[in-house]
């Protein structure tokens, strides 16, 4: 793997975590279990991701010789987390406490009506059952969800805190010391539907939905904070090289500080592994939205194709890694 730089100018696209591949699932009694299946075929696999837009076209072949019935989940990205309120984060879904994405599926053209499943986790524990006991619903990002924690028993503030659900966030706004509670839960939510795959027949099967924007006022890359832990892993995670680099230093100048914000896409490819072999074709366009953008991430062979698009292409390719994508957007001009 390796990385590219894709501007030689300085700028970036909003970015957002973005959603999942396809995979077969089962309902069991712990809710939606991803599996795996041999009897059909992902024949190819068309990824489009931008700012604005995430988009994925699927062509399936069911090779088992009859018909099979099987569940269909999409994984799409995690909201919250210890630090979801104190970042400005837009949820293109605005209040929906379900599809927080405007995310759309349509099989061979025709749009599917699906089921959802959401839970709530700290770190790898399940605290759906805790919140639900409450009364509180589970999609953090909903209007009135802080006034909701700040009105549970003394006890169960605490429990919450406890948890790693809440976060206490105490202040003096100039009516005397206050105390809130901010929800720190990960919202992992699934679509999923009953798909039948005819035996020898092709089944296109696409997603669409806007990602959720946001980031950071400033970048670790080119600055101090390049001294701590943290720079370690943002660099492995993006593949930042030399290159890139030196692209940031060129404008940073003799500042301390690089003059760019940082923006983030996340896309899980490895689920596409649960069918049966490979990835048939492979196709993956990353846009980042306007040629003056700088943008790193994980990737062979990555072609040029437009001015602010790049191609990866694959032929029979298992995904062994997931896809996270770097952004930095040059700060406006002092006037």
């Amino acid at each position: 793997m390796k990385h590219i730089l894709l501007a030689a100018l300085l700028g970036a696209a909003l970015a957002a975590p973005a959603a999942a591949n396809d995979s077969t699932a089962e309902l069991a009694a712990g809710g939606l279990v991803l599996t795996r299946t041999d009897a059909i075929v992902m024949k190819s696999e068309d990824l489009y991701i931008s700012a604005d837009e995430v988009r994925v076209r699927y062509v399936f072949l069911n090779t088992s010789g009859k018909a099979v019935t099987t569940r269909v989940a999409f994984p799409m990205p995690d909201i919250g987390g210890p630090e979801f309120f104190f970042h400005d984060t837009n949820i293109p879904g605005g209040e929906d406490p379900a599809n927080l994405l405007a995310f759309v599926t349509r099989v061979d053209g025709a749009a599917v009506r699906m089921d959802v499943e959401q839970k709530a986790f700290v770190g790898d524990v399940d605290r759906t059952a805790w919140l639900i006991a409450r009364g509180l619903p589970l999609a953090l990002h909903v209007d009135g969800m802080v006034e909701r924690l700040d009105a549970l028993p003394p006890a169960d503030q605490t429990e919450a805190v406890r948890l790693g659900l809440a976060i206490p966030d105490e202040y003096d706004a100039g009516r005397g010391w206050e105390t809130h509670y901010n929800p720190a839960w990960i919202l992992k939510t699934t679509f999923h539907w009953e798909q039948t795959f005819p035996a020898g027949k092709e089944i296109v099967v696409e997603h669409s939905y806007r990602p959720a924007t946001g980031g950071s006022v400033g970048t670790i890359v080119g600055s101090p904070f390049m001294a701590t832990p943290e720079w370690a892993e943002t660099r492995d995670r993006y593949c930042i090289d030399s290159a890139f680099l030196a692209g940031v230093k060129k404008a940073q100048g003799k500042s301390e500080y690089p003059p760019f914000t940082e923006q983030r896409i996340a896309y899980v490819l490895k689920t596409g592994g649960n069918w049966a072999g490979p990835i048939g074709d492979f196709r993956m366009v990353i846009d980042k939205g306007t040629p003056a953008n700088l943008v790193s991430f994980c990737a062979s062979g990555v072609k040029k194709i437009g001015p602010t698009t790049f191609e990866v292409r694959k032929t029979n390719w298992t995904p062994d890694r997931d896809l996270s994508i770097l952004i930095l957007k040059p700060l406006p001009p002092v006037e």
